[in-house]
């Protein structure tokens, strides 16, 4: 089962790319890398974690499947160089924030779109819970937990494809 989102279209004359990028979106995997998730992100050009590794285990494995640009998370140590709160991530014309959420206490969509607002598409985690919404011009996508299963929600990792400008997200379910 997927969910897909399509947002902004942007005017013919800023130019339009016609490849398409496959980017692997995951949070939450406090220190478990699924054998679902290699299938699942099997393809993807790079993998955007948004915290909550649980190790650099976890980075290594899944830097098997395509190269892993990751934030930190509440659970995460502090301080870890390969781990910053917040990064952002050009893909084509699409500008990514990831972050873990964290940093809003209890994020939402509309907290984080008001806190980021220079992003086309926002990242988070924290909350475990799968979910994409558009608000204006801004897609705001948490993958879900891909990690040990927690508060009965099914483990997931989301898929975004980038075309120009153009967005188009899948959450992919687990097991």
């Amino acid at each position: 089962m997927s969910s897909r989102v399509r947002p902004h279209e942007r005017a013919a004359d800023e130019g339009s790319s016609t490849t398409t990028n496959l980017v692997g979106l995951i949070s939450d995997t406090h220190g478990l890398v699924r054998a679902e998730v290699h299938r699942a992100l099997a393809g993807v050009e790079v993998i955007l974690h948004a915290g909550d590794v649980g190790g650099d285990d976890v980075l290594t494995e899944l830097a098997l499947i395509a190269p892993v640009h990751a934030v930190a998370g509440n659970t995460d140590p502090p301080g870890e160089p390969d781990l910053p709160l917040a990064r952002e991530y050009r893909v084509d014309r699409v500008i990514i924030h990831v972050s873990h959420g964290h940093e809003l206490g209890s994020p939402t969509p509309a907290g984080l779109v008001a806190r980021y607002p220079d992003a086309d598409v926002i990242v988070y985690g924290h909350t475990h819970q799968a979910s994409v919404a558009r608000i204006g011009t801004q897609l705001v996508i948490n993958p879900g937990a891909a990690g040990p299963a927690r508060f009965k929600l099914k483990p997931s990792v989301a898929l975004l494809r980038v075309t120009g400008r153009d967005c188009d997200v899948e959450l992919v379910p687990l097991g």
